[in-house]
């Protein structure tokens, strides 16, 4: 392909990519299958790779990240991102209405009511049309420059196609993170062993200053914009309808109020409303419509006199204590549940609340039959925040954690550092051994459909399987025909379920083609704790086989791109256990892939041919997988650990003291990014 026709190609696919994204982020739409919309742009990141010259800051491949960023850079803000003021009554809200009316001098003048949503606030300037930099409000004058990260949220227009817009303007918005999103990440990280993050707008917050954009993208963040700076307008609405016009993500819940009492009426509409949004939101925020009205209002010190802040109260209720119980997570996490009379709250029936975990009874000093406080605030599912220590019993007795295991009766253990307990009997704890199962057939691990839950236990009962590497012996005629007992909750009885002859032709065709999966998703599978689907990927590409792995040391684990002692520890553990290696090898024998497929060789030179390479530290240029394939397309060799026959360590920001001790101990050169970028030049 020459250059004329591969640039045509690319600003061709650009446009296509760039349609399917609008039908699907701006329209709810789609006209093309994932699968083939991920093949466009597999097709244009290739050809970008290809030929760099024409790759542009406002290509769409550019939302999928993959750039790592040493450090974020400070900036100041073109327009101060000031902080409003919070008001929790309707009389307060009256009193800035009569503020509004005497610093005005009369009340010709409208409101503009939007939601406030909870997340992170940001600033973002366009050039041309193109998202040129994307700033976080830091402390409202300065901030850091996460522009990178910015470009992985898919509703945010990395350049405009529709409408007429100014040359050089500003928007304003809040990052966050849907709900479902947040869930479906807890899920995720239970099944890892990790523990469950706080809430979505402190998670948005995070994803935010992380260093990889390739992660960001994998969070799915959103984002609603509310402001415009740098144009030319006389309401607040005519730049709201302007930022809808050009192609932005606007919550379609404002609303423009002719007065106070009609603004009241839409804080009391959404006060309940708001639960069915697919995101947090706090609070409503009131701004004057009129730019002239609030030029002439102004601002205090800190805060605009033309907008104000209304929040609503955390939704709170009082009930009954009634127990606590255990879960059992597939890494043997033990999870604390409060049991509760049920209680009306946020609109849905609680009955159950979090705990978190032992530290967290013991601070809130929680007994049974106690009354205590049910809050639903920026957490998803509720949680247990005071105790009505004025209605306690008399007769109450403090409450003991449990020693041992619910399920198996396996006495906990607790590590150091940590505050979750732990069942050991990994082998021997049934929700253990089925929450392994289910990990390993879930469609982001070896996806083999038609094994729900019910057949699970039915298999289990029956002691047809024992663990995942079982499912690979089952038969059809095992399975056409099976019987197993199944429990219903609501109804509270079990009856019983067969197998038919499609069903069993059905899972075991699954079960067949899951052996087609690549080493990363079967390593993923095996249920290491702290290895998820990112972590397997890059533990793949490193080591290449998992017999390489299996044998890899504490330090050439942690020499692994994004791998720390915590998770190097947690897989050399993992492969201590026989039973572990025995599982391994069984899976081997029944045909699943443990060996990384190497793609087609790109090398462009033999620049480095012959020569080793050792990469250590954070580099400003290139991210580390990104130096490892620069090297290999150059003739050059990447290897795991230092020794006397290593040629150069490529050394970057913070690496491992004891790599640079040994290298100089060795007498290897030891050569910087720049020096590095020299030698292929």
């Amino acid at each position: 392909m020459t250059k004329a026709e591969a640039q045509a190609e690319i600003e061709s696919l650009s446009e296509k990519v760039r349609y399917h994204n609008h039908l699907y982020y701006q329209e709810s739409k789609s006209e093309i299958s994932d699968f083939d919309f991920d093949q466009l742009l597999k097709k244009l990141i290739d050809l970008e790779t290809q030929f760099p010259e024409f790759l542009k800051e406002d290509s769409p491949s550019q939302r999928v990240g993959g750039a790592i960023t040493k450090s974020f850079n400070t900036v100041e803000h073109e327009y101060p991102m000031l902080s409003l003021g919070n008001t929790y009554s309707v009389e307060e809200i009256q009193d800035f209405d009569g503020r509004v009316k005497k610093n005005l001098g009369h009340d010709d003048y409208e409101y503009f009511c939007e939601l406030k949503f909870d997340g992170v606030a940001l600033s973002v300037k366009y050039e041309n049309g193109v998202l040129k930099q994307a700033v976080t409000r830091g402390d409202g004058v300065r901030g850091d420059d996460i522009t990178t990260n910015a470009k992985t949220i898919r509703t945010l227009p990395l350049r405009l196609t529709k409408g007429e817009f100014p040359e050089r303007f500003e928007v304003r918005g809040e990052v966050f993170m849907p709900n479902k999103v947040f869930e479906n990440l807890n899920k995720e990280r239970e099944e890892i062993g990790e523990e469950r993050l706080a809430n979505p707008r402190n998670t948005a917050s995070g994803t935010l200053k992380m260093q990889d954009s390739a992660i960001v993208s994998k969070r799915k963040l959103d984002c609603y914009l509310y402001a415009l700076y740098g144009v030319d307008v006389d309401t607040h609405e005519t730049a709201i309808k302007s930022l809808e016009s050009w192609g932005f993500n606007v919550s379609p819940t404002y609303r423009k109020c002719q007065t106070i009492q009609q603004v009241i009426d839409y804080i009391n509409e959404w006060e309940h409303k708001r639960h069915d949004l697919p995101l947090e939101t706090d609070g409503i925020v009131i701004k004057v419509n009129s730019l002239a009205h609030q030029s002439e209002l102004g601002f205090t010190a800190k805060s605009p006199r033309w907008a104000i802040s209304y929040k609503y109260k955390a939704e709170s209720a009082i009930t009954k204590l009634k127990d606590i119980t255990y879960q059992v997570g597939r890494t043997g996490a033990i999870t604390p549940v409060a049991e509760l009379e049920p209680v009306l709250l946020a609109g849905t029936t609680v009955k159950r609340a979090s705990l978190h975990n032992a530290n967290e009874i013991a601070r809130l000093g929680l007994r049974i039959g106690d009354m205590v406080s049910v809050e639903k605030g920026g957490e998803i599912i509720p949680k247990v925040t005071a105790v009505d220590l004025a209605s306690r019993s008399a007769d109450s007795v403090e409450f003991n954690y449990t020693e041992t295991c619910p399920e198996c009766g396996t006495h906990l253990i607790r590590k150091e550092g940590e505050a979750v307990h732990y069942c050991p009997n990994v082998t021997g704890c049934p929700p253990q051994i089925l929450g392994r199962i289910e990990h390993f057939i879930h469609r982001k691990s070896m996806n083999i459909e038609s094994l729900g839950p019910e057949t699970l236990r039915g298999l289990l009962d029956r002691e047809l399987i024992n663990n995942y590497a079982d499912l690979y012996h089952l038969t059809f005629e095992q399975l056409n025909g099976l019987a197993f007992e199944v429990y219903s909750e609501k109804k509270g009885e079990s009856s019983t379920r067969s197998l038919r002859e499609k069903s069993a032709k059905n899972i075991i065709a699954s079960i067949e083609k899951s052996k087609e999966n690549p080493f990363e998703s079967v390593l993923f599978s095996l249920g290491i704790r702290y290895v998820g689907k990112t972590v397997a990927e890059k533990l793949a590409q490193h080591f290449k086989s998992i017999d390489a792995l299996m044998a890899a040391s504490q330090e050439q684990l942690v020499d692994a791109h994004e791998i720390g002692e915590r998770i190097a520890a947690s897989v050399i553990e993992f492969f201590s256990e026989e039973k572990n290696v025995a599982l391994v090898e069984s899976l081997k024998t029944s045909g699943l892939n443990f060996e990384l497929v190497e793609k087609e060789s790109t090398q462009v030179s033999d620049a480095l041919d012959g020569k080793t390479f050792v990469i250590s530290g954070v580099f400003t240029k290139y991210g580390r997988d990104e130096l490892k394939a620069i090297i290999q397309d150059h003739g050059g060799k990447i290897v795991s650990s230092i020794s006397g026959k290593l040629d150069f360590l490529v050394a970057g920001d913070k690496m491992g003291p004891s790599k640079l001790e040994k290298a100089t101990k060795l007498g290897t050169k030891i050569i910087s990014e720049e020096e590095f970028e020299e030698m292929i030049k």
